[in-house]
Order: structure tokens, then sequence, then C-alpha cells
């Protein structure tokens, strides 16, 4: 069951990236809680007519598409665009040669913003990445659980751009005092059939140490852009977005002891708690997860 729309949810909003795998649950959620959704994408020889709902394929390395999308420019797709969710980019390290890389993700996240500015769209939410913590964990966290109080360690090229995306948002938010600015540092997305693999990493926790044992849902993460669009205090601000676990059975005072012994823990761990701290997203945005796979796959295997 879906909670009600919040009354500062805004009612349209653009969401780039809407193909992704973390795009769709969010287009999803917001139209099954009433939000008016443009979705657009860059999906190469898709045909707008074949996607359910409003869709607009957009080059967001072309300013100018991305204004014509933000302000109604575009033929039969209204204007009236109250905030951005901006998912878009090359997802991960590796995937294609570093330079096309940043080219890529730099160029659409600033064109992103100052479109949004330019049109006088004053909430963007976009998607960060738990990269910026120090991923992946080949040289230790500086404690655990980590959190949002230490600067970022990008350790790849696309994590040097999320830490400056994250600083770009906070000097569009001092030229703009109007602005909220929300950056969500997303953990590795799932979906339900994702969960199928789980019980291979439990043999070997240094499968999945990369990331501290972490994940998120797609659709907790849904839910996390609605608590972020729903976010009115003006000025940048980011969070860890986890699943309240990990992807492991063993607990989480075992794991560090095992694979970080030198690295300081901070308060008492739940058995399965994450290790990337949600503890600001559940007190400034409400969030709360949901959702764990194990609901869905026997933990033992």
């Amino acid at each position: 069951m879906t909670d009600p729309v919040p009354s500062t949810l805004p009612t349209r909003v653009v969401v780039t990236g809407a193909a992704g795998k973390l795009g769709r649950a969010v287009v999803a959620h917001l139209r099954a809680v009433g939000v008016d959704v443009l979705a657009v994408d860059r999906a190469g020889g898709r045909d707008p007519r074949d996607v359910d709902g409003e869709f607009l394929l957009v080059d967001l390395t072309d300013y100018g598409q991305v204004v014509e999308a933000f302000t109604g420019g575009a033929d039969e797709h209204a204007g009236g665009v109250e905030a951005v969710v901006h998912l878009a980019a090359v997802p991960a390290p590796g995937l294609l040669p570093n330079a096309v890389t940043f080219a890529n993700n730099s160029a659409a996240t600033y064109n992103v913003f100052a479109a949004a500015r330019a049109a006088g769209i004053r909430r963007v939410v976009w998607a960060s990445s738990e990269t910026v913590l120090g991923l992946p964990f080949d040289t230790p966290p500086p404690y655990a659980p980590v959190d949002e109080e230490y600067p970022p360690r990008p350790e790849s090229t696309y994590s040097l751009n999320k830490a400056l995306e994250e600083e770009m948002a906070r000097h569009f938010c001092r030229w703009d005092p109007e602005l909220v600015m929300v950056g969500l540092r997303f953990s590795n997305v799932m979906d339900v059939e994702d969960y199928a693999a789980f019980p291979s990493f439990q043999a070997d926790p240094r499968l999945r140490r990369w990331n501290l044992w972490g994940y998120i849902d797609a659709r907790d993460g849904a839910q996390a852009v609605e608590r972020a669009l729903a976010h009115d205090r003006p000025g940048a601000d980011v969070f860890i977005i986890a699943n309240a676990d990990t992807v492991m059975n063993r607990s989480s005072a075992e794991l560090m002891a095992e694979v970080y012994p030198g690295v300081e823990v901070r308060g008492e761990l739940g058995e399965h708690e994450t290790l990337l701290s949600i503890d600001k997203a559940r007190r400034v945005l409400g969030y709360e997860p949901r959702h764990s796979w194990r609901d869905h796959v026997d933990p033992a295997g």
C-alpha cells in the first residue's frame, strides 16, 4: 500500500533516465501516488509511442533539448514542470572509456541543473552514488557504518563525476538561495528477480565487501525519491539511500570483524544492520525501507 502524497510533493515532474532499472521504479511509483510524470530517456531506437505514459526522447548532453523538455517546448508535451528527478547517466565505471563516461555524465548533469534553474524549477533530486564513500573499499572505510560526515573519496572516474556533481549543486544553491537540491547516494540497485543470486554471496564475504554488503531495492529507491521531492528545505544536501539490512546471512558485526578488523565500528549494530548508514535519510526525509531480499529468497539458499 502506498502512503498518501505529502502536501508538498510537486504535481508535475520530469524523470530522466526513466528507462533504467531505478528509473522504471521511480516513474511507476510517482504515477501511482498521483504525480504527473514526463519520463525522459535516450534509449537507442526507442519509439516514444511504444512506452506507457508520457515519454520523450532527449539527449541530455544537448542543453537546448533539455530546456525544451523542461519548459513544454516539445509538441504535445505540457509545461508546468515543478521538479526534476535526474537519474540518467552512464551507470557505473568500466562500461565505457573513462573520458566518455565523464564527458557524458558531467555534461548531462550540468545541463539538467542549469536548465532547471533557467526554467524556474526550484526542486531537483538527482542520483549521486554510494561510490563517493570510497568504493570499492579496497582501502578500508574510515569507520562503519559509513555516513555523510566525511568528505567524498572517489576512486574511479564515474565516482569523481558524482563527487563533482555534489559540489556543483552546492554552488547552484549558492547562486540561487531558493533552490532545493537533494543528492541521493544510492546503493547497488536491485529488482526482485536479482535476489535469486544472493545465496551465492554467502560462502565468501569478500565477494561483496566492495560496498560493505549494501543494496537498495528499486522500490525503496523510488520511495526515497518521493521523500526527497517532498523535502522543501532550500540548499543542497546529500543522503545515503540503502536498504536496512545487508546482502549477507552473517551478522554485520561478524562481517566487520572478519573483513575489516582494524576499522572502528561506531555504536551497537543490529544483526544484519546496514553498514551504509541511513540514519540521516530517516531523520530528515522520513525514509524507511519497506523491502528486504529475505522476503523473496530463502536466506539459507
